[in-house]
């Protein structure tokens, strides 16, 4: 078997679907996106595919040690989502020639469901407490949100102040049926980190994510030493070398690669098994599309440290479409009691809607994230 092509879609909201075919009608689906970068990323993809054409895509591992270190330049977003949506890809392609899901080629799941939790928002002043109570009669038992809006490296006590008011208003709504993550989005410095995490401690959040971002990995391991609630960091780290030193440095309870960032199934494997051997758990990142999730899925199914798993059904980003819109079969993914079944089917597990996803890349996105200013006029942390 040898690879034929690689085919690019962007789609809206704000996603990027690879395709890869086989001389042999087997085909497998990839989500190489990294959100408000998506043409960058797909010219990355059109420069790896100079290498894999004509190649057997059963050799996963050679193909992903090439693409990793034959360039000689290596790591970062842009050629780690790249290469992201190729691994899972040819996953996709190896579990269905194999007739199996992706998670039995890598000695079969650990768990018969996923526990995933809702996004509701929370950054900007809203009604939090309704979109919680709408999350809980949907079946979920767990929300995120983020925290803050932006925030100076110190800052004043009213936006202390509003934070807390927002999480209480959850726990008054829904006590303490309904586990609540909460989001500072890189946004806080160590200053009112400090001050954010004590005063959140009395509403026991699930964990707290990103207090400050993953490059002051000294910052988090003092927040992380310090803190009674537990800190989760990695959606901005790309490999096992980047976690590397999160672990050496005891940075972080909970890790969050995200699998179409830090090198696919095959990469965050790899990264879940480390955390296991420091007693880390694994929750990824995945507010994207549901390729990427069906990737999550499969590691997920395979990591006994994997304990709750990020979706974007219903996120504040899916204003045209939504996670299932895509999937011939939406009911792949069963929603129930906070839970969601692990993709049974062969690959992914998933059957991608292709004429759908045609259709939709004809408006595309050039989806960027806001820019927002401080009240003197400096640039804030998105």
């Amino acid at each position: 078997m040898k690879i034929t092509a690689l085919k690019t879609w962007i789609v809206p909201p704000r996603w990027l679907f690879l395709k890869i075919e086989t001389d042999e009608g087997v085909w497998g689906w990839g989500e190489p996106v990294l959100e408000g970068r998506a043409e960058t990323v797909r010219a990355a993809v059109g420069e790896l595919s100079d290498y894999l054409l004509g190649q057997d895509p059963a050799r996963i591992e050679d193909h992903w040690q090439i693409m990793y270190r034959g360039g000689f330049y290596r790591g970062g977003p842009v050629m780690m989502s790249a290469i992201s949506g190729i691994d899972q890809a040819l996953w996709d392609i190896k579990g269905k020639v194999f007739g199996c899901p992706v998670h039995e080629l890598m000695g079969g799941a650990c768990r018969d469901r996923m526990r995933i939790y809702s996004w509701i928002g929370g950054d900007r002043p809203d009604d939090v407490a309704n979109a919680a109570k709408d999350a809980a009669a949907h079946g979920f038992t767990a929300i995120k949100m983020n925290g803050t809006e932006e925030l100076q490296i110190v800052d004043s006590s009213r936006k202390i102040d509003d934070v807390v008011a927002r999480v209480g208003a959850i726990r008054d709504a829904l006590g303490m049926d309904m586990d609540i993550a909460i989001d500072f989005h890189g946004r806080v410095h160590k200053p009112m980190a400090k001050v954010l995490i004590r005063e959140l401690e009395p509403f026991r959040p699930l964990f707290i994510e990103e207090p400050v971002l993953s490059e002051h990995m000294d910052v988090l391991g003092d927040l992380t030493r310090h803190s009674n609630v537990p800190i989760a960091t990695g959606e901005r780290m790309f490999s096992r070398w980047d976690f590397k030193h999160l672990f050496e440095k005891r940075a972080a309870d909970i890790i969050q690669p995200d699998l179409s960032h830090a090198g696919g199934i095959t990469e965050c494997k790899k990264i879940a098994s480390m955390a296991e051997a420091y007693d880390v758990a694994l929750a990824p990142h995945c507010p994207l599309g549901p390729i990427a999730l069906a990737a999550c899925l499969q590691v997920d199914a395979t990591c006994h440290n994997a304990f709750i798993q990020e979706q974007s059904l219903g996120i504040h980003y899916n204003r045209t479409n939504d996670v299932l819109d895509y999937l011939s079969d939406p009911s792949v993914f069963e929603y129930r009691d906070g839970f969601v079944t692990l993709p049974k089917g062969p690959g992914l597990g998933i059957e991608i809607n292709e004429a759908y996803v045609r259709e939709r890349s004809e408006e595309g996105h050039r989806w960027r994230n806001p820019v927002w200013r401080h009240a003197d006029g400096s640039v804030a942390e998105w």
